[in-house]
Order: structure tokens, then C-alpha cells, then sequence
């Protein structure tokens, strides 16, 4: 019941209470006065009659007036004190503290919003609790990632200005290794820069209507050559009777397929490597598969294999280094195109890496 409507009802009852009380005092006190006492209405029985009325309807105002007000004042007072107590609760910075609506009244609709805004607050705190751990762990990995090419090229660089590169063949290899890192270094920022843009929302996206199934097997083609000189072989499965129109912007595709495939050819431990990439569609969406026979993912770790700096190995060496941040980048491209990205993966067995596109009109 509304305050307004628990006001009203309040008034009318400290108006009809008092009255239907009065009259029962009036009927039971002039049965007991002028019936079982034998009074007449004359003289001293009838002035006890009238103060006996005085005093009961006096009595009836007070209790009536009181328990009503009481009862009202306390149906505000409490929710209002329990508000009071979780703002100052909040404004303390303890935001577990919770807030139980107490009626489907103004106050009650007013703890609910209450209730709402300390949960938003405490979400917008564990974010910003996330983003302080994550940007203490991008510092970290940045510095990490950038100091180990670095040192290298400093190292190379001092050997050749003390002479060690005393033949042309070592110059060449030293100039050759020093090139390496800093385009490792390039591919590092790349990435870094690419992160924070898609992080920020700020990367823009070019769709257009695009024949996945030729897309692929454009890649393809360019890949297999790669793979051939590193004893690797890729295959590419699709229905060819089907097609596969998607809207998706050509580039940033490129770069979700690119980050997947080099990042199955960090873990390949396989003499033989083998990448092979399966096309299929549903009702409203094309699914990609980029499988490989590599080490393969525990099952406690394929959840976090799209989380920023993940590396499924503990160490951070040149074998399998890189950012970290390649298959962040492919899910939020993914997400950014309407898609979804997930895993699958067996210990010894290999990984897959799994997303989908939105159909086109085409």
C-alpha cells in the first residue's frame, strides 16, 4: 500500500474509530448505569453518566490517535532509518552491505533503486579494480616483452662496435639477428596499438559483403607455401555446393585468421605440422574451425586462452613468446563483427579455435 493511500486510510480511521467507539461506551455505559445499578436520569447518576462519557471518548481519541500514528510513523521511520544507515554504510565504501525492500510502497520502490544503485557502484568498483590489475599487468608485460629484444640489440650493437663482428659472414648474421628483434619489437607494438584501439572502441570497421569460402581460400593458398618450407601441410574443408556470403571487414578478418594460425604454430610439437581449417554455416551464421595437432590446451586452461597477456605455458621464453595478446584481439574483433569465438582442445591431441560470422545478403 502506497504512503499516500496509508495517510488517508490513517485520517479516516481517527475520524470513524473514535466514533464507533463513543457510541459502543455510550450504549455500555448507560446499560450499566441506568439498567444493572438501577440510576435514574436525574441528579448525581446522570452527571456520573456524562463524565464516564467525557473521560471514555477522551480515552478513545488518545489510544486511537496514538496507535494510528504509531503504527504509520513506524511503517516510514524504520525503512527511512534503514536507508539512512546503508547510505552512510556506502558512503563509507563498504558497498557489500545489502538493502532488503521492506513493502511495495514509495520506500520500498526507493530501497529497490537503492539496492540497484549500491550493486551498479560495487560493479563499477570491481571493474575498476580489473582494469587497475590489468594495466599493472600490461606495465609489467610490456616491459618484459620490450626489454628482452631490446637487450638483444644492444648486445649485438656492442659487439659490433668492440669488434667482435670481425668477418663479414658474422657482421652479416649480427645485422641480420639485430633486424630480427626490432621487427619483433615492431610486431609487439603493432599489437599493443591494435589492443588499445579495439579496447577503447576506437578502431573503426570497414563490412562489406564478402565470399568467405574464396577468402579462405585465397589465405590459403599464401599459407600453404609458408607451412611447405616448415615441413607443415593445411587443409581446407567446405561444402562447395553452399555459399558463404558474410558481412566482415576484409582487414581486420585477415588479422583474426593470422593471430589464430600463429599462435597454433607456437605450440606445434609435432614433426609433421598440420593446420586444417573447416567451413560450415547455420540458420543465420558462417562457423570457422582452425585446427591444428599441436601440444593441445588443459581443460582448466581453455576458458582463459582469450584473456590479454594468457600464455598457456609458464614460461615466457623466445619459443613461445609474443604478446599475449593474439587471441584478445581475435575475440574482440570476433565480438566487434557480431560473432562469437571459443576453444576446444586436448592435451596431446591439438586445439581448435572456433568463430562465427554473420550472414550477408549477397
Amino acid at each position: 500500500m502506497s504512503i499516500k493511500k496509508r495517510l488517508i486510510l490513517s485520517n479516516i480511521g481517527m475520524v470513524l474509530i473514535p466514533i464507533a467507539a463513543f457510541l459502543l461506551i455510550e450504549i455500555l455505559l448507560g446499560y450499566v448505569v441506568f439498567h444493572l445499578v438501577n440510576g435514574n436520569a436525574d441528579g448525581n447518576q446522570l452527571r456520573f453518566f456524562m463524565i464516564l462519557r467525557f473521560i471514555g471518548l477522551l480515552v478513545v481519541l488518545i489510544v486511537t490517535n496514538g496507535l494510528l500514528t504509531y503504527f504509520v510513523a513506524r511503517s516510514i521511520i524504520l525503512p527511512v532509518k534503514e536507508l539512512v544507515k546503508a547510505a552512510n554504510e556506502i558512503s563509507e565504501g563498504n558497498l557489500d552491505y545489502h538493502i532488503q525492500p521492506t513493502g511495495k510502497d514509495e520506500l520500498g520502490h526507493l530501497s529497490e533503486t537503492f539496492e540497484m544503485m549500491r550493486q551498479r557502484l560495487k560493479e563499477a568498483r570491481d571493474l575498476q579494480v580489473r582494469y587497475d590489475e590489468n594495466r599493472k599487468e600490461l606495465i609489467a608485460s610490456i616491459s618484459h616483452d620490450l626489454k628482452t629484444p631490446i637487450t638483444s640489440i644492444k648486445g649485438y650493437v656492442k659487439g659490433i662496435r668492440d669488434g667482435v663482428a670481425s668477418t663479414p659472414e658474422k657482421m652479416d648474421r649480427y645485422i641480420e639477428t639485430i633486424y630480427s628483434k626490432a621487427n619483433e619489437m615492431d610486431q609487439l607494438i603493432d599489437e599493443l596499438f591494435m589492443y588499445s584501439k579495439l579496447d577503447l572502441q576506437q578502431l573503426p570497421f570497414d563490412l562489406e559483403e564478402l565470399d568467405l569460402q574464396a577468402y579462405l581460400a585465397d589465405f590459403i593458398e599464401e599459407l600453404s607455401y609458408e607451412l611447405e618450407q616448415n615441413n607443415g601441410s593445411v587443409s581446407f574443408m567446405v561444402n562447395p555446393e553452399e555459399r558463404y556470403i558474410v558481412k566482415a571487414d576484409r582487414e581486420k578478418l585477415g588479422r583474426v585468421i593470422w593471430n589464430i594460425v600463429q599462435n597454433s604454430l607456437k605450440y606445434m610439437d609435432k614433426h609433421e605440422k598440420k593446420i586444417s581449417i573447416r567451413l560450415t554455416q547455420e540458420s543465420d551464421q558462417a562457423v570457422v574451425q582452425i585446427s591444428d595437432n599441436g601440444s593441445g590446451i588443459s581443460k582448466d586452461a581453455v576458458p582463459f586462452v582469450f584473456d590479454q597477456f594468457y600464455r598457456t605455458d609458464a614460461s615466457r621464453n623466445s619459443a613461445t613468446g609474443g604478446s599475449g595478446l593474439g587471441l584478445t584481439i581475435v575475440k574482440s574483433i570476433i565480438e566487434a563483427h557480431g560473432g562469437s569465438v571459443w576453444a576446444e582442445s586436448e592435451l596431446g591431441e591439438g586445439t581448435s579455435i572456433c568463430f562465427t560470422l554473420p550472414k550477408g545478403v549477397m
